[in-house]
């Protein structure tokens, strides 16, 4: 699909639980992109598990470093078309399968959400499919804003009369039937340009999906899901997070400060070059001190070519001293954030971090404290065949966005008579035409 039609992203077609499906997931982050095929086969429900319809097993699996990405968005196509080229060969390859469609994830473009409240009179007493589509539909007129393009529509509970929280109204009794509806939006900019990435490698964008839920449906058992839950995605480049209430997405939000800023911090406050910043940061990294920080010192290497120049060291100390106030500043922003949504009223509720930055020794802990909830690191869960390298925190997008099919029969999107948003390619005839153009 290469329109976003009436302000919408496009939506995924509904996985049947009892058919088996291959499905690919593209999560296009600040630092890295990461490509997942995987076999969705139906099963049981499992304990900690109940709300999967279907076992995931990795077929493929590819990730590259991200190049043309600023903060979730693109800024130079041409480099962020090739990087996503080649992650998804490396996936097809290894998964011997030929891709046509994507899931992909949004972590930039300012992720925000609205709560809608529609009421209906009924006919006829009696709750029918028609009155819920007629519902869902008064509810989503809300939905377009100028310069928003709508990801989620999500029904959190329905009312009729007096009775709210109703899970499955159909053929219930009453007079006014009312939904709750939870709408997630982005900028259109950044949505139609991650489309276009997509597609010009020749892959139709099959759902674009926020990436703090789609972790969420990776690292979140059941029970924690309807106790009571925010994850916290700390990428390279954005954090964003997703609360979950009642086993329902309620909440999402974003800002453009992750660990990259970390990495920065790092290279200004040891004069050393960048990458060699990221290296420090993920070997050493850390938010905790102890009590041999200053005797344990770290080769920095100079910032220049000049070999002649020797070396500088420091302290583990120094190190947690640059790092630290960065993450607390990401932390109590998020804190604040929180503290603004459905999560305020959840007593029980508890965090669980994901992203490359949660990788962070102490992380965990530090982040308890500020906010004030009990938190954990969060790593995918159920998914068969998933390589070592694949199973922390820094893929937990990428793992969701495979479990994602499952839950895409809880979307609504209604469709409006609104201009459409071209992200600038055909559809597959044009697809078809440039791969001959280029191909021979």
């Amino acid at each position: 699909m290469t329109v976003l039609r009436f302000g919408l992203t496009p939506k995924m077609k509904p996985v049947s639980p009892k058919r088996a499906a291959v499905v690919a997931g593209l999560d296009i982050g600040t630092s890295k992109i990461v490509c997942m095929i995987a076999r969705l086969a139906p099963q049981a429900p499992q304990d900690a598990l109940r709300r999967r319809s279907h076992g995931v097993r990795v077929l493929g699996f590819a990730h590259t470093a991200a190049s043309g990405i600023k903060a979730g968005s693109v800024v130079d196509l041409e480099k962020a078309e090739a990087m996503v080229r080649q992650a998804i060969d490396i996936a097809e390859s290894t998964a011997g399968v030929q891709l046509e469609s994507v899931v992909v994830s949004l972590s930039g473009g300012r992720l925000g959400s609205e709560r809608f409240v529609a009421n209906i009179e009924l006919a006829g007493g009696a709750v029918s499919e028609g009155d819920i589509g007629r519902v869902l539909a008064a509810a989503s007129r809300h939905s377009v804003r100028d310069g928003r393009a709508v990801l989620h529509s999500l029904p959190i509970g329905y009312a009729l009369d007096a009775a709210a929280g109703i899970r499955e109204p159909r053929g219930m009794l009453g007079h006014r039937f009312g939904v709750d509806m939870h709408m997630v939006t982005a900028d259109v900019a950044t949505v139609r340009n991650l489309m276009l990435t997509v597609e010009r490698s020749h892959l139709a964008v099959e759902a674009m999906v926020a990436s703090p839920y789609v972790a969420g449906l990776a690292v979140l058992a059941d029970d924690e899901a309807d106790l009571g839950a925010a994850t916290i995605d700390l990428g390279a480049g954005t954090t964003t997070l997703a609360v979950f209430s009642g086993g329902r997405f309620v909440h999402a939000d974003g800002f453009a400060l992750g660990g990259h800023h970390v990495t920065m911090d790092l290279a200004r406050g040891l004069n050393t070059r960048i990458a060699d910043a990221e290296r420090i940061k993920a070997i050493y990294g850390s938010v905790l001190t102890g009590g041999s920080d200053e005797r344990d010192m770290i080769t920095v290497p100079p910032v220049g070519d000049d070999e002649r120049e020797p070396p500088q060291f420091v302290s583990r100390g120094s190190l947690v001293r640059i790092i630290k106030p960065r993450v607390e500043e990401i932390l109590e922003m998020v804190r604040d954030r929180l503290a603004a949504s459905p999560f305020a009223a959840e007593p029980r509720a508890r965090v669980v971090l994901t992203g490359g930055a949660s990788q962070l020794a102490g992380i965990a802990d530090l982040a308890a404290r500020i906010l004030r909830r009990p938190a954990r690191i969060g790593r995918p869960l159920g998914l068969a065949g998933l390589p070592e390298a694949a199973k922390g925190p820094a893929f937990a997008v990428a793992a969701g966005l495979l479990v994602y099919p499952q839950a895409a029969h809880l979307e609504h999107f209604e469709p409006r008579r609104t201009r459409h948003l071209m992200t600038g390619t055909g559809g597959y005839m044009a697809r078809v035409g440039r791969w001959l153009r280029e191909s021979f």
